[in-house]
């Protein structure tokens, strides 16, 4: 709990197990405002603000949140039960990592990343990760991969169930402790936030497994020196360039 704050609860569910039914009602200008968007997920964190920073997270990794689309402080403090003031400040959080864009007077529209803006920062992340972890692959012992198997498979677990929120995050947890091992904490930093900005709609479940199988791949490329192998696979997870 912040400092200061009066305590709030987060009630995402009317009673366990059952989605409150709630409207969001549309703005008085015209703008259209999504009416109905699905439950939110329950949340734990102590801080009200992290707690709706991660439902947040999570509804634009679902496509609950649509892109294009502008929602209002006061309209997601309702869904969420909350007050619009931890919802506005996880949201200018957002808007510092580009995942919406303040809409003065209004609330908060939700990024439109076209093919060539994505593709665009699948290239800056691949310029700066790919080195890295070829770099890592001839200096990190066998029992420091090893120790990366369990986020490995945590992505391979949430991929299979269809989860886009949990993979998401299982995903940059696996690439925050892949770059970690070279000691560099601001490349950890600006490549985290590159991964979260260069997130796209909602994947298929295919395609997350897809991705998910190459962590595994990797990890048994690195594991048995196979730096050729190991090459190869990171420039095609990470669509790499030619660096």
């Amino acid at each position: 709990m912040e400092q200061g704050r009066a305590r709030e609860d987060v009630r995402p569910y009317a009673s366990e197990g059952t989605p409150r039914d709630v409207r969001v009602p549309e703005q008085a200008r015209g703008e259209h405002i999504h009416s109905e968007p699905p439950a939110p997920r329950a949340v734990q964190r102590h801080s009200v603000r992290g707690q709706i920073l991660d439902a947040l997270r999570a509804a634009l990794a679902d496509g609950d949140l649509a892109p294009g689309e502008v929602y209002s402080a006061p309209a997601l403090g309702a869904r969420f039960g909350v007050s619009a003031t931890p919802v506005r400040e996880a949201m200018q959080r957002l808007a510092v990592e580009g995942a919406v864009e303040v809409v003065p007077n209004r609330g908060f529209r939700v990024s439109e990343r076209g093919p060539r803006e994505r593709a665009e920062l699948a290239e800056v992340r691949a310029l700066i990760e790919v080195p890295v972890m070829l770099r890592l692959a001839r200096t990190v012992p066998v029992a420091g991969w090893c120790a990366l198997r369990p986020l490995a498979d945590a992505t391979v677990a949430a991929a299979r169930t269809g989860d886009r929120a949990a993979y998401a995050e299982s995903d940059r947890a696996f690439h925050r402790a892949v770059l970690a091992l070279s000691g560099n904490q601001q490349l950890v930093s600006v490549a985290d936030d590159l991964h979260r900005r260069s997130q796209g709609p909602p994947a298929r479940r295919a395609d997350l497994i897809a991705d998910a199988s190459q962590h595994i791949a990797l990890l048994d490329a690195l594991v048995a020196r196979d730096l050729a192998g190991a090459r190869s696979l990171v420039h095609e997870h990470l669509g790499g360039a030619d660096v």
